[in-house]
């Protein structure tokens, strides 16, 4: 997850000083992508999204066990929740939930307001990742995000990590790079996210759902109710429950162009 242009520590701190840290955002991301309009309307070659049937979620939080137990995150980061809902119309309305992982945006508004562009959407397939070498853990991506689906390292452990444990000798497959989890090192001390599980992509950049390489959380949806696909095949189950469905997107009205869909 390399890019070019990075500013120096000394321009950093003189641009923060001379415009503030919203002024910095920007002149930042213009100076390393050129402009969000840019990047976001290259050609992409897949555009993951996901669909979630909310008349199907139970509520079981499978998906957030599942995500946690194939990105090995610690304590206070999930990557996925659910909310819920109770109506309460009449005593046999149940209740409703809703599954929030990140949202993947089109139009991305954590990506303008990274200020060292550690967070960034890739161009193949509109997936947006953290660099954790470059991430400074400065939260403006938190707050920038409408959907609160960002999250911060403070470098709790579980108590098997703690004890030194098999368990605790396991790496993080996160974005293929295998960290194994100590004081002092990234991503403890970074912002962390969803990635649609990008470590189980192909060289190709494809996801197998046969063979097990598809994201924990609708892998393991007890309910089938959470979808996966490329958004840019017409054919993609995605597309076609989006066809024939009702359905919404969240704070659509923001412009960013979520990439997360609920049926309704």
């Amino acid at each position: 997850m390399k890019k070019e242009n990075i500013i120096s520590r000394r321009e950093f701190i003189g641009q923060l000083t001379k415009i503030g840290a919203l002024g910095l955002a920007t002149y930042v991301s213009q100076k390393a992508f050129g402009s969000t309009e840019t990047a976001t309307n290259n050609k992409q070659k897949h555009r993951y999204g996901m669909v979630i049937d909310t008349r199907r979620c139970v509520g079981c939080r499978a998906c957030v066990m599942a995500c946690k137990a194939e990105n090995g995150t610690p304590l206070g980061i999930y990557y996925t929740l659910v909310f819920d809902e109770i109506l309460q119309n009449k005593p046999s309305d149940k209740p409703i939930y809703m599954t929030k992982p990140c949202f993947h945006c089109q139009k991305p508004s954590c990506v303008d307001m990274c200020p060292v562009s550690a967070t960034f959407k890739r161009e193949e397939d509109g997936i947006v990742v953290v660099d954790y070498d470059r991430c400074i853990g400065c939260r403006y991506c938190m707050t920038a995000c409408p959907y609160s689906a960002r999250w911060f390292d403070f470098g709790e452990n579980y108590p098997a990590v703690a004890e030194n444990t098999d368990y605790a000798a396991i790496p993080s497959p996160e974005y293929n790079q295998f960290r194994e989890r100590k004081p002092h090192t990234s991503p403890i001390g970074n912002v962390r996210k969803c990635t649609f599980c990008i470590h189980l992509q192909d060289e190709e950049g494809k996801y197998n759902k046969k063979e097990g390489r598809w994201p924990a959380c609708a892998k393991t949806c007890t309910a089938h109710a959470i979808f996966f696909g490329d958004l840019n095949d017409p054919e993609s189950e995605v597309n076609i429950l989006l066809r024939e469905h009702n359905y919404i997107r969240l704070k659509e009205e923001l412009g960013i162009e979520p990439n997360v869909y609920y049926l309704i």
